[in-house]
């Protein structure tokens, strides 16, 4: 089974039309019904937040703790919170709304080894995908905001795919938040020195399209005061 864009845009790419299998074209269809999916059950959550993180954080690491506190007091601000749907700090955040009673959100990935739906997520809000590109739209089309707490490979996936969609004006702007000065500084300070300033390869305004926090205040506070400028309204 194709799990990557890039996977079934080759599938395509690497043979003549007359010779695609009928396999092939049906991937078509699985692929659309995800998106129905998706955006069924996602156009009645309401204005949300997604927040990232590490899918290996335990219970008792002080991200996880934070991803909580912070679920819990944008639930508190009105903000429905979306995750991953998996463990770590996907359940951390939904265990925050869910504390905080507001909507929990999972959509959840469908892995070789992992992962299951965490127990946090409202019963009517979880969604399976097999399809990461599917998933990510889905992030995008109906987060009025990205909380981005230390993670691996996949978080900072989700996070420049968030800045380049905004920096190219694709997507409209929301707050993009960093948690963890001491976790993100380095690839920040790398982003500066290094991408910037040595090799031109994007401009300063660009550290304009996220905030680096520390506190789930802060985050609060970042978010009300950008929503306080603009109106909640579909990133596109």
């Amino acid at each position: 089974m194709l799990n990557d864009e890039h996977e079934i845009i080759k599938a395509f790419q690497d043979k003549p039309w007359s010779e695609i299998k009928s396999s092939d074209s049906w991937q078509i269809f699985r692929i659309m019904a995800e998106f129905v999916e998706g955006f069924e059950k996602m156009a009645k959550a309401g204005p949300c937040v997604s927040i990232f993180g590490s899918a290996r954080t335990k219970p008792n690491h002080e991200y996880y703790k934070l991803a909580s506190e912070i679920a819990f007091k944008l639930t508190r601000n009105g903000y429905g919170v979306i995750t991953g749907g998996g463990p770590g700090i996907m359940e951390a955040a939904n265990k925050g709304a869910k504390a905080g009673g507001g909507r929990s959100v999972g959509l959840n990935i469908t892995l070789p080894m992992e992962q299951h739906p965490n127990p946090f997520i409202d019963h009517d809000k979880v969604i399976d995908f097999d399809y990461f590109f599917v998933r990510k739209v889905m992030f995008l089309k109906y987060a009025q905001g990205f909380v981005v707490c230390p993670g691996g490979l996949g978080t900072l996936d989700e996070m420049f795919e968030a800045l380049t969609l905004i920096q190219t004006n694709k997507v409209a702007h929301f707050p993009v938040i960093l948690v963890g000065k001491s976790y993100w500084s380095g690839l920040i300070d790398w982003i500066k020195e290094v991408m910037i300033q040595k090799e031109k390869n994007a401009s300063i305004e660009d550290l304009n399209l996220f905030d680096l926090v520390d506190t789930a205040d802060e985050v609060v506070e970042k978010i009300n005061l950008f929503y306080s400028k603009y109106l909640l309204k579909p990133n596109f």
